[in-house]
C-alpha cells in the first residue's frame, strides 16, 4: 500500500487551514495536476461516502476541499472530457456522444478550431503533459500533441478490451506522442509509472507544469490484478464475484494514485501544486459499481449518472477539511484553473470560474440554467437525450423516446417521485430554455467532414 505519511498529511491539513483572505496570495504560479478517473461513482470512493477502501485518495481529499455537488457534463465519456478541456458544453464543440473508431458508431467529432486547456497553459509558459486515456480523436488535428500537450503517453481510444493487452477491437491505440508503442503491464500501473517519470523530469525545470493524468480505471472490463482480488475475496467472501472485482479494481487504482502522491511529496512538488481529482461520469450499475444513495448511473440523467466524486487540494491556499456544496461542472474547470494561474479567461466559454467559491466566497451560479446531452446509436437510434437544471428544479429523460420528467431536488434529492415536466410551471420553463440550447447547438457539426458511412 502506497500512502502519504499521516504526519505529512497532518502538516498539510494544518497548513491549509487559512482564512479566505489569505488564499491565492502568492506570486508563484502553481503547478496543476488534473486527475480524471473513468466511471468512478460517488459510492465507490471513501471521501464521498463510499464503502470501498481508498485511503490515499481520501487523505488528499481531506487535506483539501471536497466538491460535493460536482457534475459531469454528460453521462458518458467523450462529451465530459470535451467539456473538461474546452470549457464548453459538449454539443457546442461537436462532441454530443462517444467518439469511436468505427465511423458508423461514432457520435462526435471535436471541432478542430476549439482550443483546449493545455493550449492555454502552454501559452502561459507552462510545461504541458498528458498521461493516459485521451478519447477525443484518433487522428490529426485532434490528437493530444496537436491540441497543446508537449508530451503524451497513453491510449487514444474509447476503452481497452483488456487492461493488460491494451487493444480495442484488435487495434493498438497506445502512443508515445505520435509513435505507436506496445508496453507490457496493467494499464493503471503503466499510467502511474509514466506519470512518475514525467514528474521527476519536470522537477528540474523552472517552468510550472500542467499535467493531465487520465486513468481508464475503473471502466469495464473490471480487471484487477489477482493480488488485489484475492485480498478482497478474503475480506468480503459473501459479495458477488462482480462486486468483488470492482472493489479490487478501485483499491488498486487508489494504490497507484498513492504512488503519484508519494513521489510528489518526495520531489517537494506538493508544496505548490493544485490537485484536482474528478470522475468523468457516474458508476456503471450493470458492472456492480455504486453511486451511493443517488438514483441511477452511467448512461442516464438521474443524479447517479452525472453527480461525481471530486476534490481540490492546494497546500496553504485551499481550506482543508471543508465541503463545498456549490454546483460545478467539468466545463467550469478551464476558467477556474486559468483564473487561479493568473491567466486571462477566454471569451465565449460556457463554464465560469469558481476561484471565489474555492476561497469560501459566494458563487455566481445561483439561478442560471445548465444543460446535459448524450447522443448514441444502437437502441437510441442516433438520437440525443437531455437534462436541464435551474437551482432546485430539474428536467430530464433517460432515453430519447421518453417524455421529460421533472423533479424538485430540494424536496426530492434522490429523485424518487419525478412527475411530468409539462405538469409544473418550472418544468415548462426549463423545456423552453432547453429548446433554445438545442437550437444553438444545432449549428455545430458533430461528424467528421467526408466520413459519413455509405448507405448500402
Amino acid at each position: 500500500m502506497f500512502m502519504i505519511s499521516a504526519i505529512r498529511i497532518n502538516v498539510l491539513f494544518l497548513g491549509a487551514c487559512l482564512t479566505a483572505a489569505n488564499l491565492f496570495g502568492q506570486s508563484q504560479r502553481p503547478n496543476i495536476l488534473l486527475i480524471l478517473t473513468d466511471d468512478l461513482g460517488k459510492g465507490d470512493v471513501g471521501f464521498s461516502g463510499g464503502a470501498i477502501r481508498t485511503p490515499n485518495i481520501d487523505a488528499m481529499a481531506k487535506g483539501g476541499m471536497i466538491l460535493n455537488r460536482f457534475y459531469a457534463n454528460s453521462t458518458v465519456c467523450s462529451p465530459s472530457r470535451a467539456s473538461l478541456l474546452a470549457g464548453r458544453y459538449p454539443d457546442m464543440v461537436g462532441v454530443p456522444g462517444v467518439i469511436r473508431q468505427q465511423t458508423q458508431d461514432s457520435w462526435g467529432y471535436l471541432d478542430p478550431a476549439v482550443a483546449l486547456m493545455p493550449a492555454y497553459f502552454k501559452k502561459a509558459g507552462y510545461q504541458t503533459g498528458m498521461i493516459g486515456k485521451w478519447h477525443l480523436g484518433l487522428d490529426n488535428p485532434n490528437l493530444p500533441n496537436g491540441k497543446g500537450f508537449d508530451y503524451f503517453k497513453g491510449f487514444l481510444g474509447d476503452m481497452m478490451d483488456d487492461y493488460y493487452h491494451h487493444r480495442r477491437q484488435g487495434v493498438n491505440w497506445m502512443r508515445l506522442n505520435d509513435l505507436e508503442i506496445d508496453p507490457e503491464g496493467h494499464a493503471t500501473e503503466l499510467f502511474t509509472s509514466w506519470t512518475i517519470e514525467w514528474l521527476n523530469k519536470s522537477k528540474i525545470k523552472s517552468e510550472p507544469f500542467f499535467l493531465f493524468v487520465s486513468y481508464n480505471a475503473p471502466h469495464f472490463p473490471i480487471q484487477p490484478p489477482i493480488s488485489n482480488l484475492e485480498s478482497v475475496r478474503k475480506r468480503f467472501p459473501d459479495l458477488s464475484g462482480e462486486r468483488q472485482r470492482n472493489i479490487a479494481l478501485v483499491e488498486h487504482l487508489d494504490e497507484q494514485i498513492g504512488r503519484v502522491f508519494q513521489q510528489m511529496e518526495a520531489n517537494k512538488q506538493l508544496e505548490n501544486t493544485l490537485i484536482l481529482f474528478v470522475s468523468d461520469n457516474g458508476g456503471s450499475l450493470p458492472h456492480a459499481q455504486s453511486n451511493g444513495q443517488l438514483r441511477g448511473g452511467k448512461q442516464d440523467f438521474f443524479e447517479g449518472g452525472i453527480q461525481v466524486p471530486a476534490f481540490v487540494f492546494w497546500k496553504d491556499r485551499i481550506p482543508a477539511g471543508e465541503v463545498n456544496h456549490d454546483v460545478m461542472l467539468h466545463m467550469d474547470m478551464l476558467p477556474t484553473l486559468l483564473d487561479i494561474a493568473g491567466s486571462k479567461i477566454p471569451l465565449g466559454l460556457d463554464g465560469i470560474s469558481f476561484r471565489n467559491s474555492w476561497q469560501g466566497k459566494e458563487t455566481r451560479r445561483a439561478d442560471s440554467t445548465i444543460f446535459w446531452v448524450r447522443r448514441e446509436g444502437g437502441g437510441y437510434n442516433g438520437l440525443a437525450y437531455y437534462a436541464a437544471r435551474s437551482g432546485r428544479h430539474k428536467i430530464f429523460q433517460n432515453h430519447p423516446q421518453e417524455s421529460f420528467q421533472y423533479v424538485d431536488l430540494k424536496s426530492d434529492p434522490f429523485e424518487r417521485n419525478p412527475v411530468s415536466a409539462l405538469s409544473v410551471a418550472e418544468g415548462k420553463l426549463l423545456m423552453k430554455a432547453l429548446m433554445e440550447h438545442i437550437r444553438k447547438s444545432g449549428a455545430i457539426p458533430w461528424q467528421k467532414p467526408g466520413m459519413a458511412p455509405r448507405i448500402k
